[in-house]
């Protein structure tokens, strides 16, 4: 196949099943017309194909400009508009192509959409709308990102808005004179950033304080250091168009159509937010009880923490750390073999077999080069200076990615949290062990996880029940609709998934 479809195989099915059903012929048996006019049912679907942006669509995938012309022929018009009305449904409920395409490791489509049904139900629906919102993601960041795009719509049909002064290499912080100060509260004002409460804007050219004050919720809502200065960074995102904003919401929407229907509240780790959030069950909103800053993996391809879904299974206190095989050899081998006290300084072994118990051999020249050639594997014993802390939270798949605790605390103070070799490293280990043993026997209060964490062995706690946990990237995030956060696309994730989803 040389260019993306919708998901599979699956999808291509159900979006092409209109092609081959058996419609009556007869125009009293028409779904979309009676007596040569159409229903209200179908002129609201045309409606509807015609804005399709409102969902994060093309009206233009959806033959909306040929649905509008003239009606030569109603069984042709019945055709096709249940055609393009299908492929609608698909596409809002699996999304516009495959998660494997653009590269994430998500479970396969579920066959659960009864695209014959919905076509029955629509045409004689009171609520033509409400029958298609049945077949969209139930998540409420999906309809928070929904209002949210209509709304930066309307800001991106302005593109003064995000026109400023050319940066001048200088960094600039309040009480500096600017000459796109009143632009710039212009821009922030609209976003939402400055409180202007109904008053004119100043017209000054100094860096005021409520200016600058706009300026730190602007950058805490793009991850940016929020230090209210003007620089290169704030600046660039500043200059953004709001048109690429739109699109991040489009792609973050696409995204969240791939995902399943959850069970258990999971954990979600948004990779270019560098942000893990526990959620609870039950209706929405589905507040997180519990969000900490992680540090993820780094922008080289072969270091990226994948999208993946899994299971918190046991958490492992004091746990040895298994050096990957391509570590040793690309990072760890040549100071092994140049330092003699090496192994011992970092508290690395090299060991025969599988397992906690295997036994470790002598570094002599001849282990050292069965460990080159991965007959031998190199650990680090449990302790403080541990790669992985003190605490690991297991979760089986075949990423080999877990989440745990780190030595290296001072690199959660950098707001690109991007340091990893693609395993998740969370900000306060204590707390998410006591969230993810809260129904496991063994009373897992703060003062017991430490006593874990700090005793003499190696040990392992079996959940009662997993733990679901999706490690997403979406680079546009809602906490409410008038309150959008934006990320970097530290992968370029975004931009493979744009120009799959132009090729179609």
């Amino acid at each position: 196949m040389d260019r993306v479809t919708v998901t599979g195989s699956l999808l291509c099915g159900l979006a092409l099943s209109f092609c081959c059903l058996s419609l009556p012929a007869e125009a009293n048996h028409l779904l979309w017309s009676r007596d040569g006019a159409l229903t209200r049912q179908a002129a609201e679907l045309v409606q509807i194909l015609g804005d399709a942006q409102l969902y994060g669509l093309r009206p233009q995938d959806y033959a909306s400009d040929r649905l509008r012309g003239s009606i030569d022929n109603w069984v042709e018009f019945d055709r096709v508009l249940s055609a393009e009305v299908t492929r609608l449904l698909v596409h809002l409920h699996y999304g516009r192509i495959a998660p494997r395409a653009a590269g994430f490791d998500l479970p396969r489509p579920r066959a659960d959409l009864n695209t014959e049904m919905l076509l029955e139900q629509l045409a004689t629906a009171a609520d033509v709308r409400a029958v298609i919102a049945t077949v969209e993601p139930r998540f409420y960041q999906y309809q928070l990102l929904k209002q949210a795009l209509a709304r930066y719509r309307a800001l991106a049909s302005d593109a003064d808005l995000t026109r400023l002064p050319a940066f001048s290499g200088r960094s600039l912080k309040a009480g500096d004179p600017y000459s796109g100060a009143p632009a710039l509260r212009r821009l922030l004002s609209a976003l939402g950033d400055m409180d202007v409460q109904g008053e004119p804007l100043a017209s000054s050219e100094i860096l005021d304080t409520d200016l600058m004050q706009g300026l730190q919720r602007f950058q805490g809502r793009h991850g940016i250091d929020a230090d209210g200065i003007l620089g290169r960074r704030s600046f660039a995102s500043l200059t953004t168009p709001l048109s690429q904003r739109m699109l991040q919401i489009e792609l973050t929407l696409e995204r969240l159509r791939w995902l399943p229907a959850l069970g258990a509240a999971p954990i979600v780790v948004n990779i270019p937010q560098f942000r893990l959030f526990a959620l609870r069950s039950g209706a929405p909103p589905p507040a997180a009880v519990l969000q900490m800053p992680v540090i993820v993996g780094q922008i080289y391809p072969r270091l990226r923490t994948p999208v993946f879904m899994g299971e918190i299974n046991s958490v492992l206190f004091r746990p040895y750390w298994d050096v990957p095989h391509s570590i040793v050899v690309r990072e760890l081998l040549s100071e092994i073999r140049a330092r003699p006290d090496y192994l011992m300084r970092h508290g690395f072994e090299i060991v025969r077999g599988p397992g906690d118990d295997a036994k470790a051999v002598p570094p002599t020249k001849e282990n050292i080069d069965a460990l080159a050639s991965d007959e031998l594997r190199l650990r680090q014993r449990p302790g403080t200076d541990n790669a992985l802390g003190l605490i690991k939270f297991v979760l089986p798949n075949a990423h080999n990615v877990y989440l745990h605790d780190t030595p290296a605390q001072q690199l959660f103070l950098e707001s690109r949290r991007a340091f990893s070799h693609g395993c998740i490293r969370v900000g306060d280990p204590v707390a998410l062990a006591i969230h993810v043993l809260r129904n496991t026997p063994g009373d897992w209060t703060a003062d017991n996880v430490l006593a874990a964490m700090h005793g003499d062995a190696t040990r392992r706690v079996d959940l009662s029940a997993p733990i679901p946990v999706l490690v997403l990237y979406g680079t546009a995030v809602a906490s409410q609709a008038d309150m959008v956060y934006f990320f970097e696309d530290i992968y370029g994730h975004d931009a493979r998934l744009a120009r799959l989803l132009q090729s179609q």
